[in-house]
């Protein structure tokens, strides 16, 4: 129910009575791993999912069916064959999830707690007592970061493709009548300092934080990506044409940045999708960004074989103890 924090908030603090159903167990394929969970009210309004819609109708009736009797209930929806022995209509990929459906109790001040720093955006842990000898484990990590350099309108543009795709997207500029709310408003944060100097006050920079470079202007980009490719940061990458990445190159060597170093760098940034707007080019950027975290080869799937889930955990990790959540 972490994944789902933002919108369950205000239906516990109204007093609404609310169901989640979470997938405890994915077998071979699911559109959705570990973790995914759909809430459903009283009155069958429906937030989240558990997969691509094969199995939501289903889902809605367990949860419904928990939510008028209070107790847990649980379900096996798909096809995974006879050795695995869930054989039911389902998910059309061809394998299967197990879930369990339980009310929410808004007056817990600890799922209350938890649900608020998920909506925040930070780490979240609790364990649920399903009430039937088992607990559910429930894991969320913070949101990834991603920290933009610039405050141009192809900012603007990653900052709202990039709060849509689940990232913390912090904004930086040195010049204040750029970075701005009105101009910014899915931002986390917004700082006005030179891009360099904020980048070397970081705090707790990591494997998924993300720095992308759009200052446009050589005396601000060659010690930003300087500092950054210095960092502990999955990805550093700068926009600009290629006259503009191979002068930039020569001039962040001369800087005493290393051949390693511009070896991490991402330039220029983004995909070859043809982008032409913006936010075609955001798009770009924010798919160039996950597939690195992912280690993905960024190909059309229909240019790749193997499976197309590899059944990693959602962000918002469930599992029945005794096994322990990622």
């Amino acid at each position: 129910m972490l994944e789902l924090a933002a919108d369950l908030l205000p239906l516990l603090e109204a007093g609404t009575p609310v169901a989640a159903v979470t997938v405890t167990r994915v077998i071979r394929s699911a559109p959705r791993g570990v973790g995914a969970t759909l809430a459903v009210t009283a009155d069958a309004r429906v937030i989240g999912s558990l997969s691509g819609g094969c199995v939501e109708g289903d889902a809605v009736m367990l949860g419904l069916d928990a939510l008028r009797t209070g107790d847990v209930r649980r379900g096996s929806f798909g096809f995974a064959g006879p050795d695995d022995a869930i054989v039911t209509a389902g998910l059309a990929c061809g394998g299967a999830i197990e879930v369990v459906a339980y009310p929410i109790d808004g007056t817990d001040p600890r799922a209350r707690a938890a649900l608020q720093r998920a909506a925040a955006g930070r780490e979240s842990a609790i364990d649920l007592d399903l009430g039937d000898g088992t607990t559910l484990e429930l894991r969320r990590r913070s949101r990834p970061r991603l920290i933009v350099l610039g405050a141009g309108e192809h900012a603007a543009a990653l900052c709202r493709v990039g709060a849509a795709a689940g990232f913390a997207v912090t904004v930086c500029d040195a010049w204040a009548l750029l970075v701005t709310r009105e101009r910014f408003p899915e931002a986390s944060d917004l700082v006005v300092a030179s891009p360099h100097e904020y980048l070397a006050s970081l705090e707790d920079p990591d494997e998924r934080t993300a720095v992308c470079v759009l200052t446009h202007d050589e005396r601000l980009d060659v010690p930003a990506i300087r500092t950054a490719l210095r960092l502990p940061v999955g990805f550093v990458g700068a926009m600009g044409s290629r006259a503009t990445v191979a002068r930039r190159a020569a001039l962040l060597t001369q800087a005493g940045v290393t051949d390693a170093e511009l070896g991490r760098l991402h330039s220029p940034l983004g995909l070859d999708l043809g982008a032409e707007t913006p936010e075609e080019t955001a798009l770009s950027v924010i798919a160039e960004i996950v597939a690195a975290r992912r280690g993905a080869s960024a190909l059309p799937l229909s240019a790749t074989d193997g499976p197309l889930h590899a059944g990693a955990a959602a962000p918002g990790c469930a599992v029945p103890t005794p096994v322990i959540a990622g």
